[in-house]
């Protein structure tokens, strides 16, 4: 067989960058289920859209994992290996804050990838409609929920409900799911055609709503309700954990521009765990507004959902929330109560208990009382998850090996490895010898057996 063929996605998230290099069987170009996932590499620092003051750098920053795909995929494949990089709500925000800065940074990074010997392809920002589709594709690719291959070498439809796709990046949150509803609102509508079948998609991206910027509105919400004195409790953070903040971390966003007090933004203002689950839950719902909907129904802040429907998965941050629920906690996650009470026992556990629990974790560990409790309100209260549709959802990072995410799909988009039509099986001819030869097989075991059969008639005739 021909060496694999490789292709390479930069996944340029808000908080940071991973690159992932994917490879497939080089004649099987519109096949299924051969796409996989060769190596990834964490880009050191965070994301690029962190370098709006000194752009080249965050092209520079790209150049170890760079050099690391260089010796991951053969050198004769460099050339015509495609590269492309997908920027997400990190670079949706600075787009909105600062275009030129935006421009500038997408430039810098572009100039880092052309001077690598691969097929670049391009630099661009994903619409949140992109980023939650490109997810579920994603998906449903590596499940084999489009078409498969059969044991014979035939095209198989499985004709099964897709799986829906949650993310939870650090400046945005998707669901994107298939659905049978009216879609009433055409912005969260996307029809595809997929190997000739077509598919009625929901999707939503919510910017703001990722990790990262609830926390930060989350602070601003607390700041405000405090009026910016000197000390501010935080029930979301545990008790025995203090920080001093400067008032322009939590103001240098979008997400809250707008509620930027007039005090000067190198104030410091401590903020001081008090550990209260039941506060801590008041204070994150206000994030949400449940109230307005011009829709038959809505998640949240009036955007149209229809009722969720069928499984889902559930990966980014909402993976690694309920592993810390699960692993470092030692609690199960089945039912929304299962989830509502582990995020009141993590708020309840002190500083001290949680270092103890998970070391490893310090620089995070602050947060998972408030993302626990902001996952519990999203998934219950924002989407409509209840008793009976909770239980669908599996928290996972990986499929087969692979990262669930928006890259995958990217580049499968791109390079056209899914075809809107069925392709007919080019396996056609070996079906038929199968066919034949186990026909074959048949009639010479059954001849077999009729033989056997005679003989131990005639020896048992002739005996007696």
């Amino acid at each position: 067989p021909p060496p694999p063929q490789y292709g390479i996605v930069l996944d340029a998230g808000s908080s940071h960058t991973a690159m992932f290099i994917y490879k497939w069987p080089a004649d099987k170009e519109n096949d299924t289920g051969v796409v996989s996932e060769h190596s990834m590499c964490d880009v050191e620092g965070p994301g690029i859209s962190s370098y709006s003051s000194s752009p080249p750098a965050a092209g520079t920053s790209l150049m170890h994992c760079l050099n690391q795909a260089l010796r991951d995929v053969p050198k004769e494949k460099h050339a015509g290996t495609p590269l492309y990089l997908g920027a997400t709500a990190g670079m949706r925000l600075l787009n909105i804050a600062n275009l030129q800065a935006s421009d500038a940074v997408l430039s810098a990074v572009a100039a880092t990838l052309k001077s690598y010997p691969f097929d670049f392809r391009g630099a661009k920002i994903l619409s949140g409609e992109e980023e939650g589709v490109f997810g579920w594709v994603t998906t449903n690719y590596l499940l084999e929920n489009f078409i498969k291959r059969g044991w014979l070498g035939e095209w198989i439809q499985p004709h099964k409900m897709t799986l829906g796709a949650m993310d939870f990046g650090g400046a945005s949150t998707q669901i994107t799911f298939e659905t049978r509803d009216t879609i009433e609102d055409p912005r969260n509508e996307v029809m595809l055609k997929l190997y000739g079948q077509a598919y009625k998609v929901y999707t939503h991206s919510f910017l703001c709503y990722g990790r990262d910027q609830v926390l930060k509105r989350l602070l601003s919400k607390l700041l405000q309700a405090e009026s910016y004195r000197a000390t501010v409790p935080h029930p979301c953070w545990p008790t025995g954990y203090r920080k001093s903040l400067s008032l322009s971390s939590i103001y240098d966003s979008p997400c809250t521009e707008k509620e930027r007090p007039s005090l000067a933004l190198n104030t410091t203002i401590t903020v001081v765990g008090s550990g209260n689950g039941s506060l801590c839950a008041l204070h994150v719902s206000k994030l949400f507004n449940f109230t307005t909907c011009s829709f038959s129904r809505c998640s949240f802040n009036g955007i149209f959902q229809p009722e969720v429907s069928g499984n889902f998965i559930a990966f980014s941050a909402f993976f690694y929330t309920v592993d810390f629920i699960q692993t470092v906690m030692g609690r199960p996650v089945h039912l929304p109560s299962d989830l509502k009470d582990a995020a009141k026992t993590i708020c309840a556990t002190s500083w001290s208990e949680l270092l103890q629990k998970a070391p490893k974790l310090e620089n995070r560990l602050s947060d998972y009382c408030a993302v626990s409790t902001f996952v519990y309100l999203l998934t219950t209260k924002g989407y409509n998850f209840d008793n009976h549709s909770f239980p669908n959802i599996a928290f996972q990072k990986k499929v087969g090996g692979t990262s669930i995410g928006w890259a995958l799909g990217y580049m499968l988009n791109l390079t056209n490895m899914i075809p809107a039509e069925k392709p007919s099986s080019h396996k056609s001819m070996l079906y038929d010898y199968w066919v034949i030869l186990i026909l074959l097989f048949v009639v010479a075991a059954l001849t077999s057996l009729v033989t056997a059969v005679c003989l131990l008639r005639r020896s048992k005739s002739s005996t007696i």
